[in-house]
């Protein structure tokens, strides 16, 4: 130690690189999700941090910075990356899968065994319309499935490629009327998909126009194959509206509007036309009344009720297919909130399902 004592003048190191290169942490990729849940940490005991829990609804878009926790992911809500300057913590989707199955089965257990005549009495009321969907892609064959996210991209629709325009809610939420406005004031702009059926063509009927005159056994050919978005059965013919008739509508560059059940909207999104989804709401049970009594209908209280509950059913059962939401309080309105809605598909670009574009 003598000897370094009385060393003096500049000390020079020498840094050795190591032989084992360690290449730098990956950055983590962001992924955009659409939320199929609603979410409150403060009601959430297994959170690790309430204070640091993002709240969110179902529809927001989140943006998912970190999945490093597998049962934690870290998020920015989709315009709120300004105003929050923490990413939130959100369950992961195995994790919420896991504790939503096990919640049901708990749910399940606790539940009463419905009256079997009952149950299938109020299934089968005022069935008109014998309705043939395949089962393979009918929605209500997805009970089991618990939706938690689904991956995002945006994506603008090409000028010569319209996104077709679906709109969905109960009977005499005025979709029906909605969709016959536009066709009526911009008939250059919309249209409809003309149908396919196994009826005899009717001499004010056209071939093409009207409908699609098809065989019975080519109709049923075309359900095996998988070529229809809805059909069913009326007076004994087949009646349906088929995806090549829809596309038809949108390589002439028009936008083709729809109305359609709920069970075909996973075979319509299963496909390659990317529609549009618009939910028609009603508005509160007394406004509905007044609606329908200025179109000269007198629905009972039960009526008003129904149509109450069918809205609350679908949205709980095929909200994570609706792209938007309109509540029909005024005709003219909803009409002018629709046509907003459509026009701004054509100036910014939407959240679709990723695997729309792979």
């Amino acid at each position: 130690f003598s000897s370094q004592a009385d060393m003096h003048g500049t000390l020079t190191f020498v840094l050795i690189p190591s032989q084992q290169s360690k290449p730098p942490p990956a950055k983590e990729t962001v992924i955009h999700v659409k939320a199929h849940f609603d979410y409150d940490p403060s009601d959430d005991p297994y959170v690790p941090c309430r204070e640091l829990g993002l709240s969110f609804q179902k529809g927001d878009i989140l943006h998912v910075i970190s999945q490093e926790d597998p049962n934690w992911w870290q998020a920015y809500r989709d315009g709120d990356e300004d105003n929050q300057p923490l990413a939130g913590l959100i369950p992961g989707k195995s994790f919420q899968q896991q504790r939503e199955a096990m919640k049901q089965t708990i749910e399940e257990d606790k539940e009463p065994e419905k009256s079997g005549k009952l149950w299938c009495a109020k299934k089968n009321k005022k069935k008109r319309k014998k309705v043939l969907y395949n089962a393979n892609k009918n929605d209500d064959y997805d009970n089991e499935e618990i939706l938690t996210y689904e991956e995002m991209s945006l994506y603008h629709q090409p000028a010569n490629r319209k996104r077709p325009i679906v709109l969905i809610g109960p009977q005499n939420c005025g979709q029906n009327e909605l969709r016959q406005r536009l066709m009526n004031n911009e008939v250059d702009r919309f249209a409809a998909a003309v149908p396919h059926t196994t009826r005899s063509r009717r001499e004010t009927e056209a071939a093409g126009r009207d409908y699609h005159f098809i065989s019975r056994q080519a109709f049923e050919s075309d359900i095996a194959a998988g070529k229809f978005i809805e059909y069913g059965e009326f007076e004994k013919n087949l009646y349906g509206t088929s995806i090549d008739s829809v596309r038809q509508v949108i390589n002439s560059g028009k936008i083709c509007l729809l109305n359609l059940h709920t069970q075909s909207l996973k075979t319509l999104r299963n496909s390659d036309l990317k529609p549009y989804i618009i939910f028609v709401a009603p508005p509160s049970q007394e406004r509905l009344r007044a609606l329908l009594a200025k179109e000269g209908k007198n629905p009972k209280p039960e009526e008003l009720r129904e149509i109450i509950e069918k809205t609350r059913e679908m949205e709980q059962n095929n909200g994570h297919y609706f792209d938007t939401a309109i509540v029909n309080s005024d005709l003219d309105k909803a009409y002018q909130e629709l046509l907003r809605l459509i026009n701004k598909l054509d100036t910014e670009p939407q959240w679709v399902p990723s695997t729309w574009l792979r």
